[in-house]
């Protein structure tokens, strides 16, 4: 059929199409908008000012509240997508690095909650400064610091975790200063929650270092909270009298540690036992706590011009017979969080290292430093003070350093402002700089993590060149909270890595230069220089994912073909053989996320399928002839057979190694045996050789999942033990008479010189190695039965 068209309809139908395609590239550009500005935050803002900012956005912008904006559900939709990214460590590395590009695989942001769940479900504990909400990256750091936390895991859906919040604010008020209260939200941290076995909210645990957590089972009142909590305080309050009085005054100049004593007389309020516990828990490590009664201990209150009820604390070396002389602090307040202060104030500064002793210092000790820049520069606060007491176990002294005396010397070491930063004990050349939050478990967690780990600080006088060693360097940028969640992880990292590679970070804002000559684009980019070798971490934030990586660097899963390689492998391989292939372009942001998983994943394969990958950009005639037409993509080459499939194109939705592993393994031969309900009773039952049983159902998911597990464990097991699949939808009876009743069950009947029992032994495992090792250990245990029941008769004959 023929269509005729006017000049005239053709020309309205040309500025149509103009305009669509306009409106199209409007929308294009609009959706493209920056993460960070859409939701009005910096790069540097933590997942907290993360969602703060969104909630502000959503109750403004959300669909529920403009129902008269046509353009209110896809803007609502875009701030929902920034949200759902940024608030993600890995996608918003990728995000970072890759832009929009990077994330075309993950599909985010596509649905949201009503205008009520973001008034009054959404980061329930965000706005309170008493509470620390804790993320992934922060948790271990925080309950590992050795203060006292106790933890409210919750979810914003849960109604008895919306209850308990007024008790949980008015809670945290009351005990601040003695315990660190914290929050995990389980909705948006489910890892961290599933790690640590929560199954219910809310769920309140008390962590410290060194103990077993704890689990809170009682009334959720405010003073039984209290009261649990209070338990965890280790921390004791002295009764003085007469007789240990002096000597405990006397020996504090020894110690260095003063005494914080309630006088309690007829006259005036004397703070309680329950405020004097507080101020010991408060001040522990630091000032020692005690009370004495001058109803029977007159004579000396008298002798010490105590007349009423008062507090006060005797510092270190204080003189009895005269207080101001010694510097006797008199407190007149009954809150403990004003004793508390007023007491911290008056403790001694850190000691400040002088220029000309540095480096003997520093070379002899470990130290936390605290640099400054002048006298008047408050590079602590008082809080910071307990940093000796809670470093103490760690041999790590605590000091402070004028850059304006020595500006040298801080140049040496690229600091130029105020910060902190770990000597491990070797002198100026082997330090860290603290790049966290400027707060006391932070900076805990940073010494400890940092004295005992082996991450130094580089710059371009330490930087390596062309060095014998191998390191890795990670160019970072301090204002970046991916960057800074992966830190922790890199020192993990290098103590397993210690004597094979080194580990150094290097600080882009401050060596511009350097990370611009090697081409570093994004933060954070992590690169291991093997010599002349230089190879990029694309995986993620994690200790385990980085040795990984360095394993694969050593032992590589992967094969990089080339045109000729390819034709030789993969086109020419055996009958037998099995290929994956990845063609990928270097530019790519899915082929870059694509790339860790695809190793992850060459690595379970080992022995059963051959891995490679093919770059579609140094060898694009190849790709172009091979109609490879967009990339990543990923190619199944199977045994080869009579049939006309040459490959197949994987086309799952994830890209993640255990469902590219999944799909792998669909298309390796079936080892294992279709079985019968009379091949099971003549081979399982009645044979005389061990069998390991599948019991299925075909239309069972899970069931469908573990089909290439259980091909894996019948080749790892293959000789040993015999494998079977029985298929319980068409031989129900077989699988009731097995007692079966979930799927899928995995059964063991080993031959033992007699028939079988039907009921067989169950294997409580989805996984082929468990499951393998579980056999050759019930294989082991029948072997040695077997050699004492022949070493039994020799014995009888």
């Amino acid at each position: 059929m023929e269509f005729l068209v006017s000049k005239g309809d053709y020309i309205r139908y040309f500025k149509r199409s103009l305009l669509l395609v306009l409106v199209c590239v409007i929308v294009l550009v609009c959706t493209d908008q920056d993460y960070y500005s859409l939701l009005g935050v910096t790069k540097e803002a933590s997942s907290r000012e993360i969602r703060q900012a969104f909630k502000k956005l959503a109750l403004k912008l959300h669909p529920d509240k403009n129902q008269n904006d046509p353009n209110a559900h896809e803007n609502f939709l875009k701030i929902n997508r920034a949200y759902e990214v940024l608030k993600d460590e890995d996608l918003r590395k990728k995000y970072d690095k890759y832009g929009e590009k990077g994330l075309e695989d993950q599909q985010q942001g596509g649905r949201y909650e009503s205008w009520h769940f973001y008034r009054y479900d959404f980061g329930i504990y965000d706005d309170d400064p008493e509470i620390i909400t804790l993320d992934r990256g922060e948790f271990d750091a925080a309950v590992n610091s050795g203060e006292l936390w106790f933890v409210n895991f919750y979810s914003p859906r849960c109604s008895h975790c919306h209850d308990l919040a007024p008790t949980w604010r008015e809670f945290a008020k009351e005990m601040d200063g003695v315990i660190r209260i914290g929050a995990v939200n389980c909705g948006d941290n489910r890892m961290l929650c599933r790690i640590k076995g929560i199954n219910s909210y809310p769920s309140l645990y008390v962590f410290k270092t060194g103990m077993q957590p704890v689990k809170y089972y009682g009334d959720r009142s405010k003073e039984s909270l209290k009261n649990f909590a209070m338990q965890y305080v280790t921390s004791t309050v002295t009764e003085l009298w007469a007789g240990n009085f002096v000597n405990a005054i006397e020996t504090s100049f020894a110690s260095g540690v003063g005494w914080l004593i309630t006088f309690c007389a007829e006259r005036g309020d004397c703070l309680s036992y329950q405020t004097r516990l507080k101020l010991a828990g408060m001040l522990e490590g630091l000032v020692n706590v005690g009370w004495m009664d001058c109803g029977t201990q007159g004579e000396l209150c008298d002798n010490l011009d105590i007349s009423s009820s008062t507090t006060a604390y005797f510092p270190p070396g204080a003189t009895i017979n005269n207080k101001e002389k010694g510097g006797v602090l008199f407190l007149n307040s009954l809150d403990a969080r004003e004793i508390y202060q007023e007491v911290m104030q008056h403790l001694p500064d850190f000691e400040i290292i002088s220029a000309a002793s540095l480096e003997d210092r520093l070379a002899h000790h470990r130290w936390l430093l605290f640099f400054q820049f002048g006298e008047s520069d408050k590079s602590n606060v008082e809080e910071f003070k307990k940093l000796k007491f809670l470093l103490k176990d760690e041999h790590i002294q605590v000091g402070k350093f004028d850059c304006l005396s020595s500006p040298t010397i801080c140049s040496k070491l690229y600091v130029y402002q105020p910060c902190l930063a770990v000597f491990k004990g070797k002198g100026t050349g082997d330090y860290e700089i603290h790049h966290g939050k400027k707060i006391l478990y932070d900076i805990v967690a940073f010494a400890k993590e940092s004295v005992n780990s082996h991450v130094i600080t580089l710059g371009p006088q330490n930087f390596p060149d062309k060095e014998k060693e191998p390191w890795l360097v990670d160019f970072f940028a301090p204002w970046c909270p991916p960057c800074r969640a992966l830190l922790p992880e890199l020192r993990k990292a290098s103590k397993h890595l210690y004597g094979q590679l080194k580990f150094g970070t290097l600080d882009c804002t401050v060596h511009e230069g350097l990370c611009n000559m090697h081409n570093i684009r994004a933060y954070p980019t992590t690169v291991v220089f093997n010599q002349s070798d230089v190879h990029e971490y694309e995986g993620h934030h994690s200790a385990e994912q980085i040795l990984e990586f360095i394993e694969d660097l050593r032992n590589p899963s992967v094969v990089s073909l080339t045109p000729e390689t390819f034709v030789e492998l993969v086109q020419r391989r055996k009958r037998e053989e099995i290929w994956m292939v990845d063609f990928y372009a270097p530019w790519c942001g899915p082929c870059q996320a694509l790339m860790p998983e695809w190793k992850k994943m060459a690595r379970m394969l080992s022995g059963l399928i051959s891995v490679g990958s093919v770059d579609c950009q140094k060898y694009y005639s190849f790709c172009h002839q091979e109609s490879v037409r967009g990339y990543p993509e990923i190619r199944l080459f199977p045994q080869k057979s009579n049939t006309a499939h040459q490959y197949f194109s994987y086309n799952g939705w994830h890209r993640d190694s255990y469902s590219l592993r999944g799909w792998g393994l669909g298309y390796l031969p079936q080892v294992s045996v279709d079985l019968t309900p009379q091949s099971f009773t003549e081979k399982v039952l009645n044979g005389k050789d061990h069998w390991v049983i599948d019991f299925y159902a075909p239309w069972c998911g899970p069931c469908q999942n573990f089909a290439p597990e259980f091909e894996i464990l019948a080749r790892m097991v293959k000789g040993k033990v015999k494998a079977g699949k029985v298929d319980c939808q068409a031989y129900g009876q077989t699988c009731q008479t097995a007692d079966i009743r979930a799927y899928p069950t995995v059964k063991f009947y080993p031959y033992q010189g007699t028939k079988k029992n039907v009921i067989g032994e169950h294997i409580d495992s989805r996984d082929a190695k468990g499951i393998a090792d579980l056999l050759n250990e019930k294989l082991e245990a029948i072997q040695n039965k077997g050699k004492r029941k022949k070493s039994r008769n020799k014995d009888e004959l």
